[in-house]
């Protein structure tokens, strides 16, 4: 059965798109549904991972919202793209590292196409670019497993006001900076969508984990 693709042209209220998400999960767990890649973004949040901390949050009067995936804290708002999913891992191996590394690599053949160089870090998860002689995050990832189906999802900064990031520490990473693409290129956001829309179908192809 292939993966649906959703994309979502509004702004999603986060309440909605994780109800959404859990019964999708649901319904994967139980072979009733197909699995999901949903491209989207959401009005100005904060997200809180199952190992943050309350002295990452800068801002006290901030409201932040805590989810299940795992992770720290983070921050949603419009010109940010969020790709949830619910993929089963019964079908790829149950291999999550190899399944963390098939986000990762979407994301960084993405922006490879864009003439873009991407990184990974296994130290500290997510995408960086090298810019002014400084690594800088432009992409988040937070998952979760339950019953060897992956939920959530990542994000990437395209044109969001990074000023939202200084009332929190991001990913509970101290000292380390946020970019987003519109600093560097001047990349569609459809364009980029479509890109990595086709990367993530072919790394995550069933196939691929044989």
């Amino acid at each position: 059965m292939s993966i649906e693709i959703k994309r979502s042209i509004k702004p999603v209220e986060y309440n909605k798109a994780m109800d959404l998400l859990e019964k999708r999960l649901e319904k994967v767990i139980n072979r009733r549904g197909r699995e999901l890649i949903w491209f989207l973004e959401h009005k100005h949040i904060y997200t809180a991972g199952t190992s943050y901390k309350r002295t990452e949050v800068l801002d006290k009067t901030i409201k932040l919202i805590k989810s299940s995936r795992g992770g720290k804290i983070t921050c949603h708002s419009p010109g940010q793209l969020i790709c949830y999913m619910v993929i089963d891992l019964n079908q790829r191996s149950k291999d999550i590292r190899k399944f963390i590394i098939s986000l990762e690599n979407s994301i960084i053949d993405t922006l490879k196409e864009f003439n873009i160089s991407g990184n990974s870090d296994r130290k500290n998860i997510g995408i960086w670019i090298n810019h002014q002689n400084e690594d800088k995050k432009i992409a988040a990832i937070g998952i979760r497993v339950r019953k060897w189906v992956a939920y959530h999802g990542f994000s990437i900064n395209i044109n969001n006001n990074l000023n939202y990031f200084k009332k929190i520490i991001p990913c509970g990473l101290k000292n380390k900076k946020i970019i987003k693409l519109k600093e560097i290129s001047n990349i569609k956001y459809s364009d980029f969508i479509k890109h990595l829309e086709k990367n993530l179908i072919k790394n995550l192809s069933v196939s691929n984990y044989s």
